[in-house]
């Protein structure tokens, strides 16, 4: 399968479940590689797995890396009304 096919199955069916147009393979490797730190993998060890990013170098697969976006209870509770 050639990556613009991938492509195109991936935004035909997300567009079906999210009516969103903006997700796209990049999506899904910040999705594993955040997923991976997260429970306890390192940027190294992600940045050399092929199958996950296969970088020359960490920082380009830590700029998938979303691990510091989430927010927390505490912080929504912070907005007061």
């Amino acid at each position: 399968m050639h990556r613009n096919d991938a492509l195109r199955m991936i935004k035909r069916r997300a567009i079906a479940a999210t009516d969103s147009p903006h997700i796209c393979c990049h999506t899904f490797r910040a999705t594993g590689i955040t997923e991976y730190m997260r429970n306890g993998g390192t940027l190294e060890r992600a940045q050399i797995m092929a199958i996950m990013a296969g970088h020359a170098s960490s920082r380009t697969t830590n700029m998938y890396n979303r691990v510091t976006d989430t927010v927390t209870l505490d912080e929504v509770e912070r907005v007061l009304i």
